[in-house]
């Protein structure tokens, strides 16, 4: 399964459902927390139940975004998500509540994507979600929700770069991700008009070792499959690492087109070529 783009779709706009899929977004989260009003939320559960009901196969992964679990609303969602592929859950607090809404899935195969960093307590919980269940598929972050718990007034500097908390949280979200043997998912880029700035960040995610990124419009998700799919020269010398230690098993480090490789080497490239589809 790819998660290089993962695009955000209001669950009351069924109407917008049709076009996100045709985005080429490797998958869909159908909202049913912050973008729908309260006043709103049974006509998106209907409407995301209805989207859910056909069996086959899907051109995109399709999860959906319930409302926490601390709240009356998240099992109502929960009965609305059955047939999703996955569940994105806000406001998650480590491995206490990916236990809880494992429990609440029950036999529903459906896969968890947290967003773990909206409450400060949060983010001393993101390095425990490695082992806790198979169904964890990632970790994802959020800048907007954490600095109206604490009081904040923004997360971002005049020039759009986050500010040292967020910074922080930024990067515990990437180890607690790999720490847990799933895919680290970068947050949205805001200004879904400004495709240069979002070109370079998620140019710079992609390079500090996310795997893919949250994505809040149709327009922002080839720029983001871009840089989120190595370029051909990078995976073809992927290959060439796979292959020379296949050839030789045995070998601790091996010289390739002049230069040593070893075990570091090998891991980065089978990351390379999963993230690929090889």
């Amino acid at each position: 399964m790819r998660l290089r783009s993962l695009l955000f779709v209001p669950g009351d706009r069924p109407e917008r459902f049709a076009k996100a899929l045709a985005s080429g977004a490797d998958a869909l989260i159908l909202d049913l927390e912050d973008s729908v009003a309260a006043s709103r939320k049974g006509e998106a559960r209907a409407a995301v139940a209805a989207f859910l009901a056909p069996s086959g196969a899907r051109s995109a992964t399709l999860f959906v975004r319930i409302n926490p679990l601390g709240g009356e609303m998240a099992d109502l969602d929960l009965a609305a998500a059955r047939g999703a592929d996955g569940i994105v859950l806000p406001k998650a607090e480590g491995a206490g509540s990916i236990a809880d809404l494992d429990r609440r899935l029950g036999a529903d195969r459906a896969m968890i994507l947290p967003i773990a960093t909206e409450t400060p307590a949060a983010v001393f919980a993101l390095g425990s979600y490695g082992g806790v269940t198979p169904r964890l598929c990632g970790l994802t972050w959020g800048a907007e929700d954490l600095p109206a718990a604490i009081g904040a007034t923004t997360s971002r500097e005049a020039d759009g770069s986050y500010t040292a908390p967020y910074q922080l949280a930024r990067s515990l979200a990437l180890f607690g991700g790999h720490a847990a043997g799933v895919a680290a998912i970068e947050t949205v880029f805001p200004d879904f008009r400004d495709l240069h700035g979002l070109s370079l960040y998620a140019a710079r995610a992609a390079r500090d070792g996310f795997t893919g990124m949250l994505a809040i419009h149709p327009t922002q998700v080839a720029v983001i499959n871009a840089a989120f799919t190595p370029p051909e020269a990078t995976l073809a010398e992927a290959r060439l690492i796979v292959a020379a230690f296949a050839a030789n098993p045995d070998a601790g480090a091996l010289q390739l087109a002049g230069r040593m490789i070893d075990a570091p080497h090998l891991k980065q490239a089978r990351r390379i070529l999963a993230a690929a589809g090889e």
